[in-house]
């Protein structure tokens, strides 16, 4: 018994090397291993069997589902199987007629209708026909033994019964000339033994046959009579003469043969002795293409066949089952022409939209008789119709579908595309109604208390039941709980169930795998969709059940996960997500099966694996996990995969610590923390399925076996692992309620993956806030250097060489700009290559950062080119006011002069100088004129006029003077004119007043009178011959350097500031918006004010502007933050000056300044020109401070090294001060508040209805969106009806039927479900499921009454359960608000907004 045993077993593995097994081994001692995969050969001495006698005893032994099993396995090892019509072996093939258009045909093979050429042989024939067929099959490539014959190794036991069998092969094209034999299918069929031995075979192979090649070396007189009896089918028949040479009377025998029939010569195929096989081979393929292409070609039909077969005697199958074919064929045609999804719709009612009508079909169906028999040929029978139904229906509709892409009809093209996904047909449909007729009955009767134990049968005979409706996302949990619990009282209430689970990518061979595995069914590519999951009940042998400890083993076969065709709907990946984890939560073992080296396509199924690993270990569940890893071949690819497999762990151990952090089991690290996970033995390579091109590829021999070891080391592994106590079906059925309840109840679990893209998504968002932080620091640095360039560019060079110098330094800004941009867009591209961020989920968000970097650069250039021109304005208008100084300061140097003289011929006092210098000082400043002053309200009416040129309105400005006040215009026909005018006024006015105080600084009787002190001291000194050299220091460092130093202090502060609070204690508030509205949110619960509450939604923006400012008081005031901030500034610029001086106190060879008076002046102007980049230092207050200077250059270069450390004291102690805080921020060229609310605020837009910030990224994106909207009530909606605050969300109503009305809509009514027509930009989800968050129930419930008095409407009907919520549960509600939404339904109104 080894021998059938061995093959059968290999053949269900689709082992192509099961013909093989036809000998016992020599080797008496007993192989106990039952894993054992080694074959038994022909090379051992011991007496076996033929194999062709092994395969017709199996299949005499085997009922007519094993023959199909067997038939189907066969097929797939591309081997020829009796001819007995295998309904269940379906291929896929292309004929030359539809290679242009790419289409294919997929049918059954018996059904399709193909020509059949029967291979047949005489008793002295010698050339072998089986070998022949087999090179002719094989063309130029390695022939493949698909009929078994005498010349493959050790063929030669004798045959014993399996003389008069009939094989069949059928050749089935690919749609390439280049590879393809025939263009079209063909059928073999090859007679075994000769013709008279099996007459009744041979006139049935004659009779259906579209051509027989029968071989001979010789015609006797016997076969000459039976050749004789189908003379009329003559031309049907070919006869192969293979002529040895020296045997004349055998080709006499031959030629009276032909001559008697009348054979015609084309059907008469000669092989010379000379003429090789293989050459051979081609001759007789010519011959079949020569048939093939004739008009009159027949093509075999199973009716003919059938026909035929009856009236020879021949014992078909099919009659053993027409009754049960006839009540499948009657449900089959009970569909008709109706489509697939009416069908369903009518008469499988709850799956559909009517719930009342129950069909007759599945009366029938759930009152089946008792007969087992019976039963399974009507569930085979309607399995095939159905399949059949099914392809052709699927094949009408992918051709429709084909044809509507070319039109492009995009509502068609979808609604063909739903009508794809409905259109599949099985006998799980009509089981999945019989479970819902048993879910929804409401009285027990003995009709509907029977469809359990049907189904137990059903399930104990291997018929997979679905365990979860992939088309509800929804567990039938009575009905799965009724159908295990009769399993578990047949088996007499002992189940232990190993439960294994695969999950994978749609296609990557999951389901061919458990079958190869287990020798199970599970559907393979049969032309239709279906979702959900099912399992099948694999009953472990009696003497095994002691090594394993089970009775069964349950495997779990699910869908594809991240199909296709589920991608386009809205609930795809909560679909598979739910999938995911009920099946892994179920599973002892799961596999994960991905295709090809590395793991890319399955990121998204690991991540929401490892959280319902994690989940699972939580509550004491620690399931196996093995990844299979398919299509991987290679004698080095164990070794290559390494690197990938150690990859596949970093993320595995990346997703953990996000899995563990939103758990809270902070002690989780690692995956293997939760699994046992071992990188080498928990990862399996497994080669392709085929072996070459289909459809005519064998399975590959390497598959099976891989497939062998993996399958051996689980059940070794499983045998040596008993920890714990099997679950049985009872614990098991609870294990499902429980988590199927976690499921439904639980819905952060099912967007784990989009908090991974949450963040993932975040994690860039702080990056590229940094990098844009940067970017703007580098445009800050260059910017304020650029600027004190431009103001210190020598004054007598002219406006023109100004302008020139602004405009080369545009050119450099626009070459530093894109310098910026290309380094933010290489940070961005480098972070993408990253592999620890996962990237792959935030690849789409890319396009939106790269058009944020755009608009950064598009922004800062026009801004600071601005700022340049400002700068240059500046400059020109400081030209006026320092050549009116310097025309007075000459006239008052000269004039100090002169009265020096005079005085000099006097002996005065102290007082009696002073008296003389103010009278000189009055005459020589009494003509002083300031800067005109411009007519700033003209300028502004100016630029009004402008706007209005168009508009055929300036005669209503021509008497418009803009000092009038404007506020008490009303709203009528000119309102746009007095609103702009109002604006204009108010603006006019501030203007004016920023003009005057801009003209005080710069007015020279101002900048005189500042020097004044300074002169007076000059002419006392000089009078008394004073020493005046610590003085002139002092003078310089006080007048030129410190105004220099906190001009340079303010201008990069504001940068320092920023800098500081983003590395502070506080940096994370920054860091995100998300957590920046966090923060905002959670001090709005804990100030507990409700005016704020009011601010921050109706005033978003102010509000958010207000509490940055303040935040930055508080960080600035923390520790003395600002003096600190201030004090390192004051170093830096200190140390350039410092340095700045000892440059300028040497020469260009480093020798130092001679001590003259002369070379003061030159350090002077050295020290300038050394921080000409750094400080804006006044040459005409240098020249002041240096009038008459009478030291030598060195004490003076010793004072000003003294000055400047009184300088440095005096300024720190001025900031440790306490000082206004506000202030010191306005001064800043940066301002600190702005960069940080560009940092966090976003585009600043707000939710039309509910006043939620978008939170979509940069601020290029296209839609503005909220991941959670809230109450629309808060923002001031009310119900029309009632008046009532509405507490239902955004995305109920636009779901929903009810409408809006507001000032957008002039006070109309409009439908939510339109609302894009007014707020094209705004993207929100229609989902009436979507809840608002804990938060901001609490916020609504705590100020109902506020609210409605500030809205002047009534309180909002809240329900109940949000009465119950507390301030702690509204701060985890904040929490949770932004990372995961919450889902439940709530109840719609028509709303409209209070204006």
């Amino acid at each position: 018994m080894e021998i059938p045993w061995y093959f059968l077993r290999n053949l269900l593995q689709i082992n192509a090397e099961c013909r093989n097994c036809v000998q016992l081994s020599d080797n008496d001692e007993e192989n106990n291993d039952l894993f054992s995969q080694e074959l038994y050969t022909e090379e051992d001495t011991h007496s076996g069997v033929n194999a062709l006698d092994l395969i017709v005893a199996l299949f005499l032994c085997a009922d007519s589902f094993l023959q199909q099993e067997m038939s189907l396995r066969m097929s797939m090892c591309q081997f020829s199987v009796p001819l007995l019509l295998p309904h269940s072996i379906v291929k896929e093939w292309c004929p030359h007629v539809l290679s242009e258009s790419k289409g294919f045909i997929e049918d059954t093979i018996i059904e399709a209708n193909i020509p059949l050429y029967s291979f047949v042989c005489l008793k002295n024939s010698s050339l072998s026909k089986s070998q022949m067929l087999n090179l002719v099959l094989s063309r130029g490539q390695q022939s493949h033994n698909i009929f078994i014959h005498k010349d493959m190794e050790d063929r030669a036991i004798k045959k014993e019964i399996a003389n008069g069998l009939v094989e069949v092969f059928w050749y089935l094209p690919c749609g390439k000339e280049n590879l393809d034999i025939f263009p079209e299918p063909v059928a073999f069929a090859n007679l075994r033994g000769d013709i008279s031995e099996s007459l009744a075979q041979f006139s049935f192979l004659v009779q259906v046959s579209t051509a027989t090649f029968v071989f001979l070396d010789k015609v006797e007189e016997k076969e000459q009579e039976t050749l004789n009896s189908f003379k009329d089918l003559r031309k049907k028949i070919f006869l192969v003469v293979n002529r040895k040479g020296g045997e004349k009377e055998d080709m006499m025998s031959v030629q009276r043969t032909i001559e008697k029939l009348d054979f015609p010569k084309t059907n008469v195929i000669i092989k010379d002795k000379t003429v090789n096989k293989t050459y051979f081979s081609k001759k007789l393929c010519a011959a079949i293409k020569t048939s093939l292409e004739s008009e009159t070609t027949n093509k075999m039909t199973t009716d003919l066949m059938y026909e035929k077969a009856t009236e020879l005697g021949l014992s078909v199958d099919e009659s053993k089952s027409d009754e049960e074919k006839k009540a499948a064929e009657e449900i089959v045609k009970a569909i008709g022409e109706q489509s697939i999804p009416k069908y369903k719709k009518l008469h499988l009612p709850l799956q559909g939209e009517n719930w009342k009508r129950l069909s007759k079909l599945e009366i029938k169906l759930c009152r089946l008789n008792d007969d087992k028999e019976k039963r399974d040929f009507f569930l085979k029978w309607m399995k095939l119709k159905l399949d059949a139904h099914s392809r052709e229906k699927l094949l009408q509709l992918r051709n429709q579908f084909k044809e509507q892409c070319k039109t492009k009809d995009t509502e068609l093209i979808k609604e063909l595309d739903q009508v794809l996904l409905e259109s599949s047909l099985g006998i799980e449909h009509f089981m999945r109604e019989m479970g819902l007729i048993y879910e929804f009955s409401q009285e027990n009767t003995e009709e509907i208390s029977r469809l359990p134990q049907l189904a137990a049968e059903m399930v104990m005979n291997g018929h997979p039941l679905e365990l979860l409706d992939g088309d509800a996302s929804n567990v039938p949990e009575k009905w799965v709980s009724a159908v295990l619990n009769e399993v578990h009282k047949k088996v007499g209430n002992r189940s232990r169930l190993l439960v294994l689970a695969v999950l994978g990518v749609q296609s990557s061979g999951k389901s061919t795998l458990l079958n190869t595995m287990f020798g199970v069914q599970f559907p393979v590519s049969s032309g239709r969709c279906t979702r959900g999951a099912y399992m099948i009940f694999l009953r472990v042998k009696e003497d095994y059940k002691s090594e394993l400890d089970y009775d069964f083993i349950v495997l779990i076969d699910t869908e594809g996960l991240k199909s296709p065709q589920m991608a386009q709907l809205e609930d795809s990946y909560e679909h598979d997500n739910q999938l995911a984890t009920f099946v892994i939560g179920l599973s002892d073992i799961a596999i994960i099966n991905t295709a090809m080296e590395n793991v890319t396509e399955m990121k998204d199924i690991l991540q929401i694996a490892v959280h319902a690993f994690l989940r699972m270990t939580h509550i004491g569940k620690k399931p196996a996990c093995h990844f299979v890893h398919q299509n991987v071949a290679g004698v080095s690819a164990d070794s290559k995969c390494i690197a990938e497999r150690k990859r596949l762990l970093d993320q595995l151990n990346e997703m953990t610590q996000i899995a563990s952090e939103m758990e809270k089991q902070s002690t989780i690290k690692q995956f293997t923390d939760v699994l046992d996970y071992d990188m080498e033995k928990n990862n399996w390579n497994i080669p392709g399925l085929w072996h070459g091109t289909p459809p005519m590829a064998p399975v590959n021999t390497g598959y099976s076996q891989a497939v062998a070891d993996f399958k051996k080391y689980l059940l070794e592994t499983i045998k040596s692992n008993k920890t714990s106590e099997p679950n049985q079906i009872p614990e098991f059925l609870e294990w499902i309620k429980s988590l199927w309840r976690t499921v439904k109840y639980e819905n952060f679990i099912f967007n784990f993956r989009n908090t991974l893209v949450a963040h993932a998504y975040d994690n860039l968002c702080k990056a590229f806030n940094q990098w844009e932080w940067e970017f703007r620091k580098e445009i800050y640095s260059w910017q304020h250097q650029t600027e004190v360039e431009i103001l210190n560019i020598h004054i007598d060079s002219g406006v023109e060489n100004w302008t020139k110098m602004v405009s080369e330094k545009k050119k450099e800004l626009s070459t530093k700009i894109q310098n910026e941009q290309m380094k933010m867009k290489e940070n961005l591209n480098q972070y993408y290559k990253r592999k620890d961020r996962r990237v792959n989920l935030i690849e789409k968000y890319k396009v939106d950062f790269l058009n944020s970097i755009r608009s950064l650069a598009n922004e800062t250039e026009p801004s600071v080119r601005t700022k340049l021109d400002r700068v240059l304005d500046l400059k020109v208008s400081q030209k006026k006011a320092q050549e009116i100084q310097r025309k007075y300061r000459v006239l008052i140097e000269e004039n100090v002069m002169r009265l020096l003289c005079d005085c000099k011929m006097s002996n005065l006092s102290e007082d009696q100088l002073t008296k003389e210098f103010e009278k000189m000082w009055s005459e020589s400043t009494a003509n002083l004129s300031g800067l005109e002053e411009r007519d700033i309200a003209g300028c502004v009416l100016k630029q009004l006029r402008k706007n209005f040129s168009n508009r055929n309105v300036n005669q209503e400005l021509q008497n418009t003077d803009l000092k009038q006040n404007y506020k008490e215009y009303e709203t009528n026909t000119k309102y746009e004119i007095d609103l702009k005018l109002h604006v204009c006024g108010i603006a006019s006015k501030k203007f004016t007043k920023m003009h005057k105080k801009f003209l005080s600084n710069l007015n020279p009787q101002t900048q005189l009178e500042k020097f004044k002190p300074g002169y007076l001291s000059d002419f006392i000194d000089l009078y008394k011959e004073r020493d005046d050299c610590q003085r002139k220091a002092n003078d310089y460092i006080q007048f030129c350097i410190k105004p220099a130093v906190e001009d340079f202090i303010t201008r990069s502060l504001g940068v320092d500031i920023v800098d500081e609070i983003l590395t502070s204690h506080h940096s994370a508030e920054y860091s995100s918006r998300s957590f920046f509205q966090y923060n905002i949110q959670k001090e709005l619960l804990e100030k507990d004010d409700f005016e704020c509450f009011v601010k921050y939604i109706s005033k978003y923006e102010k509000y958010v502007k207000n509490w940055i400012f303040q935040h930055i008081q508080q960080e600035m005031i923390y520790e003395n933050t600002l003096s600190k901030l201030k004090n390192n500034k004051l170093q830096v610029i200190i140390k350039k000056v410092t340095a700045a001086i000892e440059v300028a106190s040497r020469q260009a060879d480093d020798v130092t300044l001679p001590n003259t008076n002369e070379s003061i002046e030159r350090f002077v102007h050295g020290i300038r020109e050394n921080l000409i980049k750094d400080l804006t230092i006044s040459v005409e207050d240098e020249k002041r401070i240096l009038f008459q200077i009478q030291s030598t250059c060195h004490p003076f270069i010793n004072s000003v090294k003294m000055a400047l450390e009184n300088l440095t004291t005096e300024l720190q102690e001025l900031f440790l001060k306490s000082e206004d805080i506000n202030e010191t921020v306005r001064k800043l060229t940066v301002k600190p508040q702005d960069e940080l609310f560009k940092r966090v605020f976003g585009c600043g837009n707000q939710c039309p209805f509910c006043k939620a910030p978008c939170e979509a990224g940069g601020k290029e994106h296209k839609l503005h969106s909220a991941a959670i909207h809230r109450p629309q009530g808060l923002a001031r909606y009310r119900s029309m009806i009632t008046t009532k605050l509405i507490p239902e969300l955004c995305t109920t109503h636009v779901q929903s039927d009810t409408s809006f009305s507001n000032s957008d809509t002039k006070g109309q009514f409009h439908p939510y479900k339109d609302y894009t027509r007014y707020y094209p930009d705004w993207q929100i989800p229609p989902d009436p499921s979507i809840e608002a968050s804990d938060y901001w129930k609490f916020i609504l419930v705590k100020y109902n009454d506020q609210f409605a008095e500030e809205y002047d409407a009534k309180p909002a009907d809240v329900p109940d359960a949000w009465r119950r919520l507390s301030k702690e549960d509204a701060l985890k509600g904040l929490k949770d608000a932004f990372n995961i939404k919450i889902f439940h339904s709530y109840s719609i109104v028509i709303a409209t907004k209070h204006i």
